[in-house]
């Protein structure tokens, strides 16, 4: 047994830091086991009705999709077939490459199609991306319209506020925070590690709004939290974890207290790992010891920083147990550790929220909300994580079992699930992330963007500035063009005005979001994308040319800017030539200059109507700000 005294006399997080992988070998042990899922459907008997009403009509560079939603579904598996001699074979569309290919409703635009082929459709509604699908639709079929695409008409009225923004990206995701205590350079003559993680965090805040953190890895042996003393006995010291948990409220941030990995003290089998810093995945040898861990971290959080503070964080229970790379042990291995750890934390104090699965691929939701209604066991919030695609509706599984009013978390979000994947870098992730952020409007509590920094090291540190890492921020915090979506969503007005918009591509491919600030400001974001990653480079066919119309303008004169995020603005990248991997002083300055979102001044307008005309390439952001003035 250990006691809190035991606390202040334990090993520190330097003294037991534990030796890395290295990145070759890390990197091919997670190619191996990535794909290693565990079984976990909790009703495999959930089988939705087809939908019904499909249709398919033609458009330049795309086919438009529409069906009536199904009740009770978390979204849509779309299959397509042809064109081809043989009438083309049919398959489940996957969006090159998400890994999770059910979309969360319509319309739906299929790209990257041959004009002059014609493709055939079915749907069939998914209570959850691992369960089967039901019953499928009617067979539709169209074609790419092979035309020039005509003008998208955006209609924005000022007078009438259809809601109040919410702001879901909150939260951010990162790196395993003990990176903030790095001293050594991350770069070529660049600044410690640490600081600049630091930097980036804080960036975080100031700029995009984000309140909480998330990150892997807090009690992993870098960080000291448990040792044997000779006799066989436990001792905890929780040093470490204070002074990263004190910086990072200092950076006004609070934290998702992810309960990973676990001490090489507590484990199974401490050699279990993953990632280059050995994160042992094992679950507990003692199930009563994991109990103590638990409970002694979450009553000494609460005797340091207060009760109504802690309450304001959350407690997730590990992370991607669903994956064999992350859990070796069973399914109901994880819903142990889960009621394990939930009773211990809410032991400490009832207000405190903990939740989970914290799943790849949207999984287990109905598994981990079935378990608690059965069990009896706390759930204040559900968590999972996708990548390329946009969140699903998950509020159907959790009211089939009692939970619909607790909050929906993604805690890991992104536009591509691959280390060093080629969309990381660039463009084609910009109008991905306001898809997402505008689509989970009313349906999601909170979306960590995964990650805000490239000093991120799971599978080794970057080796070159524009590596296609996870980060929003390169090395030196530079900012990306997903940074510039983030920033612009985030800097939007509280009061949501209503937008119409029509034409070819409308609200598939073009979408628009309007909203106002308390100064009577007006902004409205027009973005064009897919997320359909294989037109990662774009496709000319799905540019667009957008007629907006601002009307209601109660002020007599408005002094307009247009903000831009495509190919050739706000994309630092574009600035370094493609065979540098780390800048020289010459090159650096010439990035920090080109580091800045584009915007330029349009001429005045008078009277209560505005009028644009804006040409949006695909992938491409425009933002229109009104400003009021004499």
């Amino acid at each position: 047994m250990s006691d809190e005294a035991d606390l202040q006399t334990g090993q520190t997080g330097q003294t037991g830091r534990t030796a890395a992988a290295p990145p070759g070998d890390a990197r091919a042990d997670w190619e191996r086991r990535i794909g290693q899922r565990l079984d976990g459907s909790a009703e495999p008997s959930i089988r939705l009705p087809a939908p019904l009403q499909l249709t398919a009509k033609p458009g330049a560079g795309h086919i438009r999709l529409g069906w009536a939603p199904v009740p009770g579904a978390a979204g849509y598996l779309i299959e397509r077939a042809g064109p081809g001699p043989d009438g083309g074979a049919p398959e489940i569309l996957r969006h090159g490459g998400s890994d999770v290919a059910a979309v969360v409703g319509p319309p739906f635009a299929d790209t990257g199609l041959a004009d002059g082929g014609t493709y055939r459709y079915r749907v069939a509604a998914v209570a959850g991306p691992e369960l089967p699908p039901g019953a499928w639709s009617n067979q539709v079929a169209s074609h790419p319209s092979g035309a020039a695409a005509g003008p998208v008409e955006v209609t924005v009225d000022t007078s009438v506020v259809t809601g109040q923004l919410s702001r879901v990206w909150q939260m951010i995701g990162a790196e395993r925070l003990s990176q903030l205590r790095v001293t050594e350079a991350g770069w070529s003559a660049g600044g410690p590690i640490g600081a600049e993680f630091a930097a980036a965090l804080r960036l975080a805040h100031t700029d995009l709004g984000a309140t909480m953190v998330r990150a892997h890895a807090i009690l992993h042996d870098d960080n000291g939290v448990a040792r044997r003393r000779p006799d066989g006995s436990l001792q905890f010291d929780f040093r470490s974890i204070d002074a990263i948990y004190d910086q990072v409220l200092s950076l006004g941030l609070r934290p998702v207290v992810e309960l990973s990995f676990m001490p090489a003290a507590l484990a199974r089998d401490p050699n279990r790992t993953v990632f280059t810093y050995r994160g042992i995945i094992s679950p507990p040898s003692d199930w009563a010891e994991w109990r103590e861990l638990v409970s002694l971290l979450t009553a000494h959080l609460v005797r340091r920083y207060g009760a109504v503070e802690v309450a304001q964080w959350a407690f997730e229970v590990w992370n991607e147990p669903n994956l064999a790379v992350f859990w070796p042990g069973s399914r109901d291995d994880y819903l142990l550790l889960y009621d394990v750890a939930a009773r211990a934390i809410k032991a400490v104090d009832p207000r405190l929220r903990v939740g989970g699965p914290a799943t790849a691929a949207s999984e287990w939701i109905e598994l981990l909300a079935a378990h608690a209604a059965a069990a009896g066991m706390p759930l204040d919030f559900v968590s999972t994580h996708t990548y390329g695609n946009l969140p699903l509706d998950l509020r159907p599984a959790l009211a089939r079992h009692g939970f619909d009013g607790i909050d929906i978390w993604w805690t890991e979000w992104g536009v591509g699930s691959t280390h060093f994947g080629a969309v990381h870098d660039s463009v084609f992730g910009a109008p991905f992330v306001l898809s997402g952020l505008h689509s989970a409007q009313g349906r999601v509590e909170r979306i960590a963007y995964w990650v805000i920094s490239d000093h991120f090291e799971e599978l080794g540190r970057p080796q070159r500035l524009f590596h296609n890492g996870f980060g929003l921020l390169t090395v030196g915090n530079l900012r990306k063009p997903r940074y510039w979506a983030c920033h612009l969503a985030a800097h939007q007005g509280d009061a949501v005005l209503r937008a119409d918009i029509t034409g070819d591509g409308a609200d598939t491919l073009v979408h628009a979001w309007a909203t106002r600030h308390d100064d009577g400001t007006v902004d409205v974001l027009i973005w064009n994308g897919t997320i359909n990653a294989a037109l990662l480079a774009g496709d000319p066919r799905l540019d667009r040319r957008v007629h907006l119309s601002v009307t209601g303008l109660p002020a007599a004169t408005y002094h307009p800017t247009l903000a831009r995020v495509d190919e050739q603005h706000s994309n630092v990248a574009a600035h370094c030539p493609a065979d540098v991997d780390w800048p020289d002083e010459e090159l650096w300055a010439r990035l920090r200059a080109a580091d800045h979102l584009h915007e330029e001044r349009l001429p005045p307008v008078f009277g209560d109507t505005a009028r644009f005309d804006i040409h949006l390439p695909m992938p491409g952001i425009a933002r229109i700000r009104l400003a009021a003035g004499p």
